[in-house]
């Protein structure tokens, strides 16, 4: 090929060149796997047994999320053969339920054993968990419905609040060396009142990008997300497509969200020795107003996260992630999965806007786990110590604890959790490379200029039964419509948005104050099929005039069946 046919390559498609490694190394490919989708009930074992086990470094690398099926499963097998006499009668079923719901990465001894006794027309539901499936040499296919059905009644509001999704999952895999995996949903949905606020504030639904208006309060979109996955080595594996990534243990991330739209991604996972290497490469979309029928602008984030376990209890990350904006391209500079991305920002002329984080795990006496993050965004040492309020010391911290088989009582989970970010933390000096993707932060959901304390207990009595309690609450600086005070992140933080150097400090601004607080209890009728009721408690004052207080509540009724709560919880 001559270099006049390769220009319009360079030009056009950032991501010709991000699976160009990927098809070099396809004939080397080893056993691949899928990733548990956003909120599977796998997640909450998996935690537990981390903690359980403490000093087994097997769990230790839990900071990057999804979690791939194989592990899940690899995992599972290697606890229940070391610890497996001294587990709850919960988590003995729990850990079954992992291995029939991820059955193309069981033996097929060991997939017999989940048979039905009573399959539907012989080949549908031939196990519990799978509508439809095929298992034979050389490939794996599992088919899947996914149906989300509630019913809510908010007070002081008229209106019948619903959600209503349906859709389809299916994954599977080539010759053992290929994996793939697509769900796609219609969902039409009316929310309570606070969050139809935050959409016309931001003009996007949580979670989603794309929507329409339905019945003039609902909304109307259509989520199609898919990957496909495989292995260059037997430490690397990769994955390309669109879909989420989460980045922490906490129930926030301050690195990296599953909170906002699914993206475009290219991510290479290594782990080897002590090691978990992470290189996430993403296209991302700008802020957009909606209006009319026209192409969003395209920007762009590298991000990088090294795990080292320090000792088999104790593990570090290193985090480092950049948000640029090009004229449809992307800066190939940062396609280097080793190097420190500040020394390219400063080389582009210090354009971009380049992050840096430093967390901690540690698990102790396999009962508790503390976590934590500390993301620095910009700051100057000088500048702290003079207390002045300087509006370019940009930082986030979280910390965090969870306490499992609480006070004795066996499957009683607590957890305790802080989060904080200093005004205009996430934010730059343009309206393209601040920390966001399709008009929704890419880390906490609140942005920046924020003090939050959120408090979880989660109790499993039995194996189909679970319970749950959340309080949230927290203090924000709003922005008013003549000033930014650092909370809304798409704001550039230069004038005239931003006016004055110091005098910011969490809470300046429109000082407004959050308590939320929320109980379900859910019933698994059948293998993912939950039978669920809810209620949310919000009271939202504002302590700058103009004083305001608004209080809601909301008791929901729903069904949901191969699909994750619908929460939110902000």
């Amino acid at each position: 090929m001559q270099f006049n046919q390769i220009t319009p390559l360079l030009r056009k498609g950032s991501y010709y060149l991000l699976i160009l490694p990927a098809l070099f190394f396809a004939n080397q490919l080893f056993s691949q796997s899928t990733y548990l989708p956003q909120g599977d009930k796998a997640t909450i074992l998996m935690e537990r047994l981390e903690i359980k086990s403490r000093n087994d470094s097997f769990f230790n690398f839990s900071k990057v999320k999804p979690f791939s099926r194989r592990h899940v499963v690899n995992a599972v097998n290697h606890y229940t053969a070391l610890y497996g006499k001294t587990m709850s009668k919960t988590d003995a079923y729990n850990a079954g339920r992992v291995l029939m719901n991820n059955i193309e990465y069981v033996s097929a001894e060991e997939r017999a054993k989940f048979a039905s006794k009573k399959p539907i027309w012989k080949n549908f539901y031939t196990t519990p968990a799978n509508l439809y499936e095929v298992h034979i040499k050389d490939f794996d296919l599992v088919v899947n419905p996914v149906i989300g059905v509630s019913i809510s009644k908010e007070s002081n509001n008229d209106e019948t609040l619903y959600q209503n999704t349906r859709g389809v999952s299916i994954r599977g895999r080539l010759a053992n060396k290929i994996g793939f995996f697509s769900t796609i949903t219609d969902n039409q949905e009316k929310t309570p009142l606070y969050v139809r606020d935050f959409v016309a504030a931001r003009r996007a639904v949580p979670g989603y990008g794309f929507y329409k208006d339905f019945k003039t309060t609902g909304y109307d979109y259509f989520d199609a997300r898919g990957y496909f996955t495989f292995n260059v080595t037997k430490y690397i594996d990769v994955a390309f497509g669109y879909d989420r990534n989460f980045i922490g243990n906490g129930h926030r991330s301050l690195y990296l969200s599953d909170f906002g739209n699914a993206n475009l991604f290219l991510k290479m996972n290594t782990r080897i020795w002590r090691i978990n290497y992470q290189n996430l490469f993403m296209e991302l979309h700008n802020a957009d107003n909606r209006i009319g029928d026209k192409l969003i602008g395209k920007k762009y984030a590298a991000m990088h996260h090294l795990d080292m376990n320090i000792t088999k209890w104790l593990n570090v990350g290193l985090f480092e992630g950049v948000i640029f904006g090009r004229q449809n391209r992307f800066d190939f500079g940062y396609l280097n999965p080793i190097i420190f991305y500040r020394s390219i920002e400063q080389q582009n002329g210090s354009f971009d806007n380049s992050v840096v984080g430093l967390d901690v795990k540690a698990n102790i006496k396999k009962k508790v786990q503390v976590y934590g993050q500390l993301l620095l965004d910009e700051f100057n040492l000088t500048e702290i110590k003079a207390g002045d309020g300087w509006w370019a010391n940009k930082f986030a911290m979280q910390i965090g604890a969870k306490y499992i088989d609480a006070f004795g009582v066996s499957n009683l989970d607590l957890q305790l959790e802080h989060n904080r970010a200093r005004p205009f933390t996430y934010s730059h000096g343009d309206s393209v490379a601040n920390y966001t993707h399709y008009n929704q932060p890419l880390a906490h959901p609140l942005g920046a200029n924020f003090s939050e304390v959120v408090a979880i207990a989660r109790y499993q009595p039995a194996p189909k039964w679970m319970a749950m309690g959340k309080i949230i609450y927290y203090t924000q600086g709003r922005d008013s419509n003549a000033q930014s005070y650092g909370s809304n992140i798409f704001y550039p933080n230069v004038p005239p948005f931003r006016i004055g150097d110091y005098g910011y400090s969490i809470g300046s601004g429109w000082k407004t104050n959050v308590l939320l607080a929320s109980f379900f209890v859910s019933y698994e009728w059948k293998e993912n099929l939950f039978v669920e009721l809810s209620a949310l408690y919000r009271k939202q004052d504002t302590k700058t005039a103009p004083i305001t207080s608004v209080n809601t509540s909301v008791i929901t009724l729903g069904i949901r069946w191969n699909i994750a709560r619908r929460e939110f919880d902000f």
